[in-house]
């Protein structure tokens, strides 16, 4: 049997479970999704967003990506935070990160990842930018790391405050609040960091005013 065969018969023996439970399960999940948070995570495979979360489906609204970022031009991430925001009308934005990631210390290092990672690792390189200080004061490497995986995820909900999305919403319907959590590998335990109510001033340079 291919690896991937297995995920198959997993998923029929899972549907089974939920169906012998619940017969109107997947009916019910069918018709409705009314989710209340949008998860913006890392695509890490050991951080998934409803197990870690206690959810079920169709209570978070999830995007992934390496190291979990906001970044003005990705039209992939714009695209679900307009959806989930703008049409499901979520209450919440959650940026989760976590510490170990591999995208966090990828970009606290000068090695060459080819020209799309490193692309991406730019942004990550911007944020260390921002904290030199602090950061070349902390001496041992993964200490530093998660600082930085922190920090990282204190500037991705600042680049969620900075967009016309975001600022539409707090303006007109006074949601959703901003929440920056960090996962704990070791612990399983979520630590939250930074949480930005609706309506927060920014930067006034950031802030549009004929929204």
């Amino acid at each position: 049997m291919f690896s991937y065969e297995r995920l198959l018969l997993e998923n029929k023996a899972w549907a089974g479970e939920k169906l012998a439970d619940d017969p109107e399960y997947f009916s019910r999940l069918s018709g409705i999704q009314t989710p209340e948070f949008l998860w913006i995570g890392c695509s890490d495979s050991r951080v998934p967003a409803n197990e870690i979360t206690g959810t079920q489906p169709g209570e978070i609204f999830v995007h992934r990506n390496v190291a979990n970022l906001v970044i003005n031009t990705d039209v992939n991430l714009l695209s679900v935070l307009d959806y989930a925001v703008t049409y499901l009308k979520v209450k919440h934005v959650i940026v989760c990160g976590h510490y170990g990631c591999g995208g966090i210390k990828a970009a606290t290092t000068n090695a060459d990842y080819k020209p799309v990672l490193n692309m991406w690792l730019r942004n990550i390189k911007d944020v260390y930018r921002l904290h030199r200080p602090e950061l070349d004061a902390i001496k041992e490497e993964e200490h530093r790391c998660d600082r930085l995986v922190e920090l990282n995820v204190q500037e991705q909900v600042l680049n969620l405050a900075k967009t016309s999305i975001i600022q539409r919403a707090w303006k007109y319907e006074q949601r959703p609040h901003l929440h920056g959590w960090v996962y704990g590998l070791k612990d399983g335990i979520i630590k939250p960091v930074c949480e930005m109510e609706a309506g927060t001033h920014i930067d006034q340079l950031y802030e549009y005013g004929d929204l």
